[in-house]
């Protein structure tokens, strides 16, 4: 699945994963960029909350977002894949500046949603310039290729990741979210392993990367983003390692970047500071 069509005249909008448990009441610095980014008071966002089996997530965002400025927030909770072929409700998405996907389940994500209209319009708003946020599991779901679930470890091990096809609003990098709490570096590399073209984002709680139509992602947050650049590996032993065993993986690059700091997707640079973007295009 390629990611749709940026139409002519017209640039991509924001993708931002965001590693999950972000801070809502205190230090909302995550939900209030991205309510700036929207349009600040002129914002108009949808919440989906399909992910979640709580009832009360999509009005909790409601609630958040409306008391961080936005204009209009609506949750439209996708049950069951008849109801994303409501004419009413894809008209509603339509009309906004910015999609948030809550956390739960990303495979609630992938068998509603997939395939269905409303995966299409997110994707197709998006290449028109509606930013398309996720968290936790919503986060995961933002790529071509999602990690579906795995276990825990720093070590890659084959069979220890299964993927799924997720939205594909970008197939330029694979993220796992809750990422240093749940101890995901094995699994994220071994995700790698079969899609070596990839970037790796391992982001850690209440840290996002927002990466703009220039595919610069820059780090937001408390925490840190692990970036594995497997662009330039060297060897693999997949094809050699039984299952359940340990992965063999030489030359992987590996970046750790906090609040301030960036990565070009486009030529695999790392900036530590606020003149990142200026650097990048420089280099370009």
């Amino acid at each position: 699945m390629s990611p749709s069509k940026v139409p002519e005249g017209e640039q991509r909008g924001f993708i931002i994963p965001i590693g999950g448990a972000e801070e809502k009441e205190h230090d909302p610095r995550i939900l209030k960029r991205f309510v700036e980014l929207c349009g600040g008071p002129d914002a108009d966002i949808v919440v989906i909350p399909t992910a979640s089996r709580l009832k009360d997530t999509g009005s909790r965002y409601e609630r958040i977002f409306t008391e961080l400025g936005a204009a209009r927030v609506t949750a439209l909770d996708f049950d069951t894949r008849r109801d994303c072929f409501e004419k009413g409700r894809l008209e509603r998405m339509a009309q906004a500046r910015g999609i948030f996907f809550t956390g739960g389940n990303q495979l609630r994500l992938t068998t509603i949603l997939g395939g269905t209209p409303v995966a299409k319009l997110v994707r197709s708003l998006n290449a028109r310039g509606v930013h398309t946020a996720g968290t936790s599991a919503g986060a995961s779901f933002l790529s071509e290729h999602m990690i579906a679930f795995g276990a825990e470890g720093a070590v890659p091990t084959l069979g220890c990741v299964s993927l799924a096809p997720g939205l594909g609003l970008t197939n330029r990098f694979i993220i796992d979210q809750h990422f240093r709490q749940r101890d995901r570096l094995g699994r994220l590399l071994s995700a790698l392993a079969f899609n070596p073209f990839s970037v790796g984002l391992g982001l850690d709680e209440d840290t996002a990367a927002f990466i703009g139509p220039d595919n610069l992602l820059e780090v937001e947050g408390k925490g840190g983003i692990t970036v594995v650049d497997a662009a330039n590996i060297e060897y693999s032993g997949l094809d050699d390692t039984d299952p359940g065993q340990p992965i063999c993986m030489l030359g992987l690059t590996v970046h750790i970047l906090v609040a301030g700091a960036s990565f070009n997707l486009h030529t695999r640079e790392a900036f530590p500071g606020p003149d990142a973007r200026s650097w990048a295009k420089a280099s370009t």
